[in-house]
């Protein structure tokens, strides 16, 4: 059995606690910690905002893309970039407004995707589904689908490679908590999905290993009459997601976990009270990425921990430095009047490096590292 080296220890002047009444001659508390949030850590007091570099060189920077400007219309998921990747986890965007004429499946993994804009309809194997804006959809490995759009949908797509999705252990605070599993929805083989039935020769495309292969049949092959078991497609909105919160203590970003991928996490930040407890931190901790790369979407709000971020972008923080705040937000938490944060944002920290597709390096704003200096330009 592995065993981590334990040197409990204090030094100097520090908090009694975490994230919490800090000394008066340095407000700035950094947190140096392995395994995600999990492991063993240390908490620093420092004089100076652990972020305000006055410069930066080399490619191991804090980075930020407009995903609004994805070229990423196209009839098939598999046509659009890989925007972010490592082999473990693939981040697309897609853009689809016209229903498709063809079915495709993922053969390399299970897809998780989030509507961020517009609304449809999913046929796959399992039956028919309603989407929505908000939507979390989860599609196993090798399920046979297509989405009939009502209105343009931008799609963030989250491929959990050779590996399924799992739910967090939600621990003593029990399987209802977060979210209860009953408010997941499956497909129905109802009257929707039963009209689509046909003779018609149709066409599904196949990725494996980012290759396609195109499968022909002489009828539509979404053809069921019933199923039953424990696997399926299922769909979450982030509006039923009910947040664990303290008022005492600002929890770590693991406390908002959504779905387990393979080596890497997908996190849900939703609306919810802000900490009121006079000495408790009310915006994210400063922190090291020791372990993970951190990428955040932003979907809808105000993000309060970010300046000049708008819903469709992307921050991204690979492992190796501190980060945390930006200074108009820091210093605005210190006097805020907000009792309510209105976030909504889809976190992805992943175990292994992630490389950045020529698509993303291409909307990217390359001023991101300097807005710690202050305004983001």
């Amino acid at each position: 059995m592995r065993r981590r080296i334990p040197i409990p220890h204090s030094e100097g002047q520090c908090s009694h606690q975490a994230h919490a009444d800090f000394p008066k001659q340095a407000i700035y508390e950094r947190e140096a910690g392995r395994s995600g949030f999990f492991g063993p850590a240390s908490h620093f007091h420092h004089q100076h905002p652990p972020t305000a570099w006055s410069d930066w060189q080399g490619e191991l920077r804090p980075r930020c893309f407009d995903f609004n400007r994805v070229d990423s219309n196209a009839d098939s998921p598999w046509q659009v970039p890989v925007l972010l990747s490592n082999a473990q986890c693939k981040i697309r965007l897609w853009r689809t407004a016209k229903p498709m004429q063809h079915l495709v499946r993922n053969a390399d993994g299970d897809d998780l995707l989030f509507v961020h804009q517009g609304g449809g309809e999913l046929f796959c194997d399992y039956g028919h589904l309603v989407l929505n804006t908000g939507d979390y959809v989860l599609i196993p490995r090798s399920t046979t689908w297509r989405i009939s759009p009502h209105s343009a949908m931008m799609l963030l797509m989250i491929e959990n490679t050779d590996a399924g999705y799992e739910l967090p252990d939600k621990g003593i605070v029990g399987q209802h908590a977060i979210f209860d599993p009953a408010v997941l929805e499956v497909p129905s083989i109802n009257q929707t999905f039963r009209q689509q039935y046909s003779e018609k020769t149709t066409q599904v495309q196949i990725k494996r290993r980012e290759q396609l292969s195109v499968v022909t049949f002489p009828f539509n092959p979404l053809d069921a009459i019933g199923w039953h078991g424990d696997l399926s497609v299922f769909k979450l909105n982030w509006r039923d997601i009910r947040p664990i919160m303290s008022h005492r203590y600002h929890l770590p970003p693991s406390a908002h976990t959504t779905f387990l991928g393979n080596d890497f996490v997908v996190c849900t930040f939703v609306p919810r009270p802000i900490e009121s407890e006079p000495g408790a931190l009310k915006v994210p901790f400063f922190h090291n990425n020791d372990d993970f790369d951190e990428v955040l979407f932003y979907h809808s709000g105000d993000f309060f921990s970010r300046d000049n971020i708008e819903p469709g972008m992307v921050t991204f923080h690979p492992a190796g430095f501190t980060h945390g705040p930006h200074p108009k937000a820091f210093d605005g938490a210190q006097t805020t009047s907000k009792t309510f944060t209105d976030e909504v944002a889809v976190m992805i920290d992943t175990r292994h490096a992630l490389s950045v597709g020529e698509a993303a390096q291409a909307v990217e704003n390359s001023s991101y590292v300097d807005s710690w200096k202050g305004a983001l330009k």
